[in-house]
């Protein structure tokens, strides 16, 4: 776009030939590169390495590579220096999941009140977890025993209603 002209810059009745611009120098397709530019099928040198080692894991757990199965890690192995074990929020998740679905179905009363126990263990076992520093999502576990005490609540409330309407 920058090197064509314009109706200003183009020659006509009365307007001396201008010369183009210094910037707008024609380049010579015929020229070597300056420097060489690698072609397709070049091996790839490998990435440099920082000198306090390779630096956090994009991708999967760590200490993935080495001995498969040992030392507590996930795929086995040691793990990288000062990297810690990823927390296990799978239980925190689990009863919060569970106690949403047991709040939330609590005209099912007899799947209320199973989904709700099962939510309160689950809750009690992931907020004793973030207690210990194992995870991270406390307030979910939290947030879990209280969904499922009042599904268990409210499967019970379903319960004594059918019962009263007999």
């Amino acid at each position: 776009m920058h090197d064509q002209q314009t109706v200003t810059s183009m020659q006509g009745p009365g307007v001396p030939d201008a010369q183009p611009p210094a910037w707008s120098a024609p380049v010579n397709p015929f020229a070597p590169p300056a420097a060489p530019q690698p072609s397709y099928g070049d091996p790839v040198p490998p990435p440099p390495i920082a000198p306090d080692g390779p630096g956090q894991v994009p991708y999967g757990y760590p200490g993935t590579y080495g001995s498969p199965g040992g030392y507590g890690y996930p795929g086995g192995g040691y793990p990288y220096a000062g990297m810690h074990p990823l927390p296990s929020n799978g239980m925190g998740t689990t009863g919060l999941v569970l106690g949403i679905i047991s709040a939330g179905v609590f005209c099912l009363w007899p799947v209320a009140i199973v989904l709700g126990v099962l939510a309160l263990i689950f809750g009690l076992i992931g907020r004793g977890k973030a207690q210990r520093g194992e995870a991270t999502n406390g307030g979910q576990a939290l947030a879990g025993t209280i969904c499922g005490a009042a599904g268990i609540v409210l499967g019970f409330a379903m319960l004594a209603f059918v019962i009263a309407t007999r």
